[in-house]
Formats: C-alpha cells, sequence, structure tokens
C-alpha cells in the first residue's frame, strides 16, 4: 500500500495502539490521524490526546459517544430482545458499527486513504470494523498491523516501545489486568488468563462493576420503569437520556450482584472462546422490555419476534450491523415496538431481575375475558369445542387413514 499518504486509527492511548501509531508511520511513511471515542468505558479518554501528542499526531478526534452509542445502537438492539447463543448481550459487538461509522465520516473529512485499527487476527473485531467500513466505504482500504507484524507478545510490544521512543508508562503497563478487556456503557468483558482454561473459576477480583450476588444487600431493591416505543425513558418515574438510564440501571443492578456471565461461544472466525461478561444494566433491560412485550405484543407478532432474533443476534454477532438484511429486520423490529408503552415494576435481589408488575394503556389483558371468575358473558366457553376440533382434523383423517401412533 505504498499509495497510502494518511490513516485514520482507532485510538486508545494504550500499548497496543501506541505501538501501531509508532509501527505505521515506521512501515507506511504516513501521516496518523488518531480517533477516541468515549463509549461509557469508564475511563478517562483525554490523556489520548497529550499521548498522540507527544507522538507527534497533529489531527486528534476525542469524542463522547456515549448518547449515541445508546440510542442509536444499543437500545434498537434490546426491541429485539436480542441475545447470542442464548446468554450473550452482546455488549462488544455492538459497540463496533458505531467505531467504524465515525472511523469512515473521519477519513471523509481528512482525507485518509486508509483506516486502522487494533484488533487481532483471531478475533470477531477485525471482521466487524472491516465490514462495517467496506459498507459505509467500499473503496477504503484497511490496515491490521496485527495480521502483519512479527509483534506477538506484550513483551515484544513493549521492546518495541522501548526501541522506538514510544511514551509508555512501562512500569503501569508491565502491571497490565491479566485480562484482555473491552468496556462501554453496556458492558465489560475478561478474555485470557485463567479463562483461557474452561474449567478454571475466574478470581473475584476480577470482577468490576458488581458485587457477588451472595454479598448482595439481603432487602430487595424495587425499581420502575417507563416503556415508550419498546426503549426505556424514565427510571421511577424521572425522565432520563438513553445514556443515563444505561448508566443508572448499572449502578443499580451491579449493586445488586446482577449481570454476570461466564460463557464459551462461537467466534465467527471459527474457534471457541471463553469469556466473562458484566452486563447488569442491559441484563435489566432485557428483562423488562420482555415483560412490558408480554402485555402489548400480539401473540403472533411476538412469535415472530422470537424467531427472528437468533438470526439478528448473529447479524449483530457477525458484524452485519450495516448490511441490508439488518436494516431490514430493524424495520420490522422497530415497527413492533408502536404500542409498547407503559410501565414494568421489578424486584432485584441478590443477582435475580423479578418481574412483579406491569401495565400498560396499550395493554391486550383483558382481565373479563383471562378472569376465573364470572365473565358476565364475555367469552363462550363452548366456542372452544369446534376448534379444538378444527384444529385436530388433520390428526383425525390420519388416524382414520390407518396411520395410528400407538402400537396395536
Amino acid at each position: 500500500m505504498a499509495d497510502i499518504k494518511k490513516v485514520v486509527l482507532a485510538y486508545s492511548g494504550g500499548l497496543d495502539t501506541s505501538v501501531i501509531v509508532r509501527w505505521l508511520q515506521d512501515n507506511y511513511g504516513c501521516e496518523i490521524v488518531t480517533f477516541t471515542a468515549d463509549l461509557g468505558q469508564g475511563e478517562e479518554v483525554e490523556p489520548a490526546r497529550a499521548k498522540a501528542q507527544a507522538m507527534g499526531i497533529k489531527d486528534i478526534f476525542i469524542e463522547d459517544l456515549r448518547e449515541e452509542f445508546v440510542r442509536d445502537y444499543v437500545f434498537p438492539m434490546f426491541r429485539a430482545n436480542t441475545i447470542y447463543e442464548g446468554e450473550y448481550l452482546l455488549g462488544t459487538s455492538i459497540a463496533r458499527p458505531l467505531i467504524a461509522k465515525r472511523l469512515v465520516e473521519i477519513a471523509n473529512e481528512v482525507g485518509a486513504d486508509a483506516i486502522s485499527h487494533g484488533a487481532t487476527g483471531k478475533g470477531n473485531d477485525q471482521v466487524r470494523f472491516e465490514l462495517g467500513a467496506y459498507a459505509l466505504k467500499p473503496g477504503i482500504k484497511v490496515i491490521a498491523p496485527w495480521r502483519e507484524w512479527d509483534l506477538t507478545s506484550r513483551e515484544t510490544l513493549m521492546a518495541y516501545a522501548k526501541t522506538r521512543d514510544i511514551p509508555i508508562d512501562f512500569a503501569k503497563a508491565g502491571k497490565k489486568s491479566p485480562y484482555s478487556m473491552d468496556a462501554n456503557l453496556l458492558h465489560i468483558s475478561y478474555e485470557g488468563g485463567v479463562l483461557e482454561d474452561p474449567w478454571t473459576e475466574c478470581e473475584e477480583s476480577m470482577w468490576r462493576w458488581s458485587v457477588a450476588p451472595e454479598a448482595a444487600p439481603d432487602v430487595a431493591t424495587y425499581i420502575d420503569l417507563t416503556f415508550e416505543n419498546g426503549d426505556v425513558v424514565a427510571i421511577d418515574g424521572e425522565k432520563l437520556s438513553p445514556a443515563t438510564v444505561l448508566t443508572n440501571l448499572n449502578q443499580i443492578g451491579g449493586a445488586n450482584g446482577i449481570g454476570r456471565l461466564d460463557l464459551v461461544e462461537n467466534r465467527y472466525v471459527g474457534m471457541k472462546s471463553r469469556g466473562c461478561y458484566e452486563t447488569p444494566g442491559g441484563t435489566i433491560l432485557l428483562k423488562a422490555h420482555r415483560a412490558i412485550e408480554s402485555i402489548t405484543l400480539d401473540r403472533e407478532v411476538a412469535h415472530l419476534k422470537d424467531e427472528l432474533m437468533p438470526r439478528y443476534a448473529s447479524l449483530i454477532y457477525n458484524g452485519y450491523w450495516w448490511s441490508p438484511e439488518r436494516l431490514l429486520l430493524q424495520g420490522l423490529i422497530d415497527n413492533s415496538q408502536v404500542h409498547v408503552n407503559g410501565v414494568v415494576r421489578l424486584k432485584l435481589y441478590k443477582g435475580n431481575v423479578i418481574v412483579v408488575g406491569r401495565q400498560s394503556a396499550n395493554s391486550l389483558f383483558d382481565t373479563r375475558i383471562s378472569t376465573f371468575e364470572d365473565d358476565g358473558g364475555a367469552y363462550n366457553q363452548a366456542d372452544a369445542a369446534g376448534f379444538i376440533k378444527l384444529n385436530a382434523l388433520r390428526m383425525r383423517i390420519a388416524a382414520n387413514n390407518g396411520r395410528a401412533l400407538l402400537g396395536k
């Protein structure tokens, strides 16, 4: 790629991406533009500016994307009740399309020839970043150093940093967490270290957002979540922005030991991977959203959504957020949420999220019909006989034709 003159790099300011800055300068001789996103990872992003400046970077983008992240990515995903392989709430996956979008937008703004990222050649993130980038800018070039260089460990990265005068706090870098971690407002993920043995339990000290369920308060916490068009807009009656909703739910859920997950998943590239995830707010959101849908969605609409959800989840996990099929499904999902309005009351207790109440002006729950008491003629029970006989007709015909299900 000798024609590369300018590259936009997804930059955290940590060891890996700092090495990438110098490596790109050494190997491509190009101008570097850095982009650092605040997605609610819980760490200061502004220090990345000083680190980039120390390496000679002139164009530095540092952006607070928390509201956009929750409003345009997390909430639309939760309208589908999305979980991957029955458990994973896709905290890492859903952040990648937003980062890819901003990389492309900044590349257009500064006239860059390429984008670059620090994802490895073994993981899903390389796919997610690049599928998104190619969908939004088909001719963009992508530089993925982990697929090119011969730096294969933290030790080799630190050695490279020392020989190239890269401004790294080596004492701090050497004491880095034994886990590979990714954090945003939806979750923290942990991989590597002792987690590479699926039989080994993680240390309690690993978790950062939540207390252990057994250490959670002995008194339950009750909260009311107000939904409009499938999204939470208020907690206990207080109107909040999307990012503030998730921030508060993370704090409430974490204090009650909610949202821990230990999972072996199937990566898109083909290997199995064990990860631990901490998603307190998302765990609460999923339970509450299903509860409000239970009284506001038509039965067949709800069942169709459940059938489509695994496909939708795979699209997000595998990096197809910007694909036409995901956009098509999103339109269907969003249309289903027009009447998903109301309030859900939850009881949070030692790692459990328990639905204890739900109400809505759009409720399809008709007490007159479903009651066990006298319904005053709202429902004619005799109608059920014909309903059952018609549904049994094909089976009765088959049995009369000699297709007996029981042995003679």
